[in-house]
C-alpha cells in the first residue's frame, strides 16, 4: 500500500503512474454535469435553440468530444488514451441544462478523466455562449456516474 494513498504522488511529489504493465481491457465511464441558465436563457433556448453565437447544444456535444479526445493535454498526470467512442448529450430540463458524457476504449488505464472533461468543457462553452444574456449563469455538480473495467471493475454512484 502506497503510504499517501494517491497513485500519483510519491515521496518527491507528484508523478505520473506506470501502466505498461497492467493488461488493456475494454473500460467505459460516464459523467455528468448541470447548468443553471435560468429561466430567461431557457426560453431562449427552446424557442431558437441558441444565442447570438449559434446553436448552444449542438456546440456544447463538439466541445464536449474534443476536450475528451485532448485530456491529457490539460491534466497533467492523465496518460493520453485512444478513444474508440465519445458521446456528449445536452438536454434542457426546465431552467437547467443536464450534460451526459459517455467515453468507451480499450487501454490500460481508465477514462473517468475523459468523460469528466467531456462534461466540464461542454458546460463551460454554454457557459461561454450564454454569458451575454446572464452572467449568473452556474455550473454544477461535475460528478462521475459510472466506470467500468480493469482491476478495480465496475463503480456506478448510488442513487440520492
Amino acid at each position: 500500500m502506497r503510504k499517501s494513498g494517491f497513485s500519483h504522488v510519491g515521496p518527491r511529489g507528484a508523478k505520473m503512474v506506470a501502466v505498461s504493465r497492467k493488461a488493456a481491457t475494454e473500460r467505459t465511464a460516464r459523467a455528468e454535469a448541470h447548468v443553471v441558465v435560468g429561466p430567461v436563457i431557457a426560453a431562449l433556448l427552446r424557442k431558437t435553440g441558441g444565442v447570438a453565437k449559434g446553436n448552444v447544444v449542438e456546440t456544447a456535444r463538439i466541445a464536449g468530444i474534443m476536450a475528451a479526445k485532448r485530456t491529457a493535454d490539460l491534466v497533467p498526470m492523465c496518460h493520453p488514451l485512444t478513444l474508440d467512442h465519445v458521446e456528449v448529450r445536452v438536454e434542457l430540463r426546465g431552467a437547467r441544462m443536464r450534460i451526459e458524457s459517455a467515453v468507451r476504449c480499450r487501454e490500460r488505464t481508465g477514462a473517468e478523466m475523459e468523460a469528466l472533461t467531456a462534461a466540464a468543457v461542454a458546460a463551460l462553452t454554454i457557459y461561454d455562449m450564454c454569458k451575454s444574456a446572464d452572467k449568473g449563469i452556474e455550473i454544477r455538480s461535475v460528478r462521475l456516474l459510472e466506470k467500468s473495467g480493469g482491476k478495480s471493475g465496475v463503480w456506478r454512484r448510488k442513487a440520492p
